[in-house]
């Protein structure tokens, strides 16, 4: 059985690496091959057809051409009698030009059909790649939000899961990677506009986060409520190893299980199952799901997931965003003697101090609150708090808020910190802080306790590592080290605990080592064994959905070909915004990709099968096709504005001067090719 499965796997890498070798060639074939045929039209003699560049592999020749491939796979060329980049004199040699079969004897509007053909064949073939692929059917990520990044754009316009997108700045939405691409190469703010619960909802103007690689307004692709199909190998990682879910015996969790219930409650969207997992995560739950090869569905006891805790409180920060919309907007400032005095809103820079009765840090946990607002909205309390505003001094003022009928209940930690700079939420009130690595108080005989740390220790890493022999799919295995109180590439300071804590619940399986410094400068390791609570629970259990999916199917060949042409046109579109981005400084250059880059992406793609191939093909062609006629010499387009200027001044430019551009295009595209290899290398290998 082993070595069956090792064959099947060894044979679909070897189909898929032949699949990606044929499509990359295909698509230097298709452009050489529109010089090659136009420049044969106007009776050009063509002296060599290479795929590739470089020393020549293999070839053979037929007629007068020499057909080869070449040694270096990044592109090939078509050499015709009278035009080589590489000897740019040819074109203004006068010798040269008395041949009738040269191409610089041939007319203007000759010479630029055959320059400009292969741009023109990428163009049809990128075309027909897409709309073979939309005939075929392409499973793409719908427009539908699956999740919002606390304290991001989304976050803080009031996005929520589940929203559809369905238009940005007047475009329509057909797929997430519309959306990214969207976001991505805007200028300024976009207009959003999106459907919710069936209803379209006013446009939002949201201000894009470029403070990354690149534009994004932090949302993420929605999940289904089908678990992922990993590898044979790690079917095991179905579920998230030492969870409830991956305990559950009896049948227990298999890949591509169809979640249809838990208990009595349908599950029609991922949205659902959140909820109702975050709902009951007191309970035991049962699942019932329908897997391949079975009409009934399985009946599946998974146990609630207890937080792991260290017994220690931390420093709660400031709070960094504010949801619009939120109760946290709608809060009534108490005067001495506890009457309401005037309304306000909690803001950027606020620092909640007390709970009630209970000091934040010392007596309440500031990981408890979003917990504890739940329950406040659940039951439609009023809360009172205490805040810390500069412009109110050094003394924190008592503010209450009054639940409504009408405010959203979100269950907590929902809104999770599972990105490293990422605050933490309060999805009830609509508030998210930060929290400093600085310990507070530390529990009796807990964990922490019995390590040594005590109260004003500053944390400044941990470090998750599997125990010898295990996985769990994560960072490839190796120890995932947290720093605390690091800077990010802003010059800010990120203050990452609730990361960490959430890390420490994900991967429950790996050990703990904490950093710290204590009060007198010292600093210490300890290893630390969590715990896990006995009254404080997870929503989630485990579980690994697999990321929803549409089919994007023409309904038929006319149907194809409108798709087809209307992605091609929206590929040449976004390239040139892409362009503009660039040198704009709203997309950075890290985010390119060279041959190397491409050579991966195109492999991934076909492991998702054939269409997502030939749509990623298409979209190949199109940006071989935009950026061979940009104005560089060495490339189509500089030839063309060579080309033009003979067209309007009735003479060629001088060799001085082709000789000199030609170079300065060479020298450009080379250290092009120099900076996307190693960013591909040392940059993005990884990715």
């Amino acid at each position: 059985m082993t070595d069956t499965l090792l064959f099947a796997d060894v044979l679909s890498t070897s189909l898929n690496i032949l699949w990606v070798a044929l499509g990359l060639g295909l698509v230097i074939f298709f452009h050489e091959l529109g010089h090659f045929a136009v420049a044969k039209w106007c009776n050009v003699y063509v002296e060599r057809f290479s795929i590739g560049f470089g020393p020549v592999l293999w070839g053979f020749k037929k007629g007068e051409t020499e057909y080869v491939f070449s040694l270096i796979p990044f592109g090939g060329y078509v050499k015709m009698l009278g035009q080589d980049d590489m000897d740019p004199s040819q074109l203004t040699s006068e010798e040269i030009a008395q041949d009738p079969r040269s191409y610089s004897a041939k007319s203007v509007p000759q010479r630029m059909a055959i320059i400009s053909a292969g741009v023109v064949m990428n163009v049809i073939t990128g075309m027909l790649f897409y709309a073979t692929a939309f005939g075929i059917g392409v499973k793409a990520a719908p427009p539908t939000i699956g999740s919002v990044s606390t304290g991001k754009p989304a976050w803080n316009a009031g996005l929520r899961q589940g929203d559809e997108i369905v238009t940005i700045n007047g475009r329509d939405m057909e797929s997430y990677s519309d959306v990214q691409m969207a976001i991505a190469l805007s200028s300024g703010d976009v207009d959003v506009v999106i459907r919710r619960d069936g209803r379209l909802l006013d446009p939002m103007t949201l201000t894009p986060d470029g403070r990354g690689t690149r534009r994004i307004i932090g949302i993420n692709p929605s999940l289904g409520t089908t678990l992922i199909e990993p590898p044979p190998k790690q079917a095991h990682l179905v579920t998230i190893p030492g969870t409830p879910a991956a305990a559950a015996k009896q049948p227990g969790f298999k890949p591509g299980d169809e979640m249809l219930r838990i208990d009595d409650v349908r599950i029609p969207d991922f949205a659902t199952l959140q909820r109702v997992l975050a709902e009951k995560r007191k309970q035991k739950v049962v699942f019932h799901v329908l897997r391949a090869g079975s009409k009934e569905p399985a009946k599946i006891t998974v146990d609630p997931n207890p937080f792991r805790t260290l017994g220690l409180s931390m420093d709660i920060g400031e709070i960094v965003a504010v949801k619009k919309g939120s109760p946290a907007e709608r809060m009534t400032l108490l005067s001495d003697d506890g009457k309401p005095s005037r309304q306000v809103a909690l803001q950027a820079g606020d620092k909640i101090t007390q709970f009630g009765d209970r000091k934040v840090g010392s007596d309440l946990n500031p990981l408890k609150l979003p917990d504890l607002f739940e329950d406040a909205a659940r039951d439609r309390e009023s809360v009172t708090l205490m805040v810390l505003r500069k412009e109110w001094g050094n003394d924190p003022k008592p503010v209450s808020i009054t639940f409504r009928e009408t405010d959203a209940v979100i269950p907590a930690w929902t809104e999770q910190p599972s990105v490293e700079d990422t605050p933490l939420s309060i999805p009830s009130l609509g508030v998210a802080f930060q929290m400093i690595p600085t310990v507070i108080h530390v529990e009796t005989d807990s964990p922490a306790a019995k390590a040594g740390l005590q109260q004003q220790d500053r944390l400044t890493k941990m470090t998750l590592s599997l125990p010898e022999g295990e996985q769990d799919g994560v960072e490839k295995n190796k120890p995932v080290e947290i720093e605390f109180g690091k800077k990010d590439k802003n010059g800010n300071i990120v203050h990452n605990w609730a990361y960490a804590f959430w890390m420490m619940q994900i991967l429950s399986t790996r050990t703990v080592e904490i950093d710290f410094v204590d009060k007198d400068g010292n600093a210490h390791t300890k290893q630390i064994a969590p715990e896990r609570s006995t009254d404080w629970f997870l929503p989630v259990r485990g579980i690994r959905p697999a990321q929803t999916l549409i089919d994007l199917h023409a309904s038929g060949p006319i149907d194809a070909l409108r798709l087809g042409i209307k992605r091609a046109r929206n590929s040449i579109v976004n390239v040139y915004m892409t362009i503009s981005s660039l040198f704009g400084g709203r997309v950075s250059y890290k985010e390119l990709s060279g041959p190397v880059g491409i050579a991966k992406i195109a492999y991934r793609v076909a492991e998702q099968g054939f269409p997502d191939l030939l749509i990623f093909l298409g979209f190949l062609s199109i940006n071989l096709a935009v950026l061979n006629f940009l104005p560089i010499p060495v490339l189509d387009g500089g030839h063309m504005v060579f080309l033009t200027w003979e067209a309007v001044t009735g003479k060629k430019p001088s060799e001085r001067v082709m000789i000199a551009a030609t170079y300065l295009g060479l020298a450009f595209i080379l250290g092009l090719m120099g900076l996307v290899i190693y960013l591909d290398v040392f940059v993005n290998w990884g990715r």
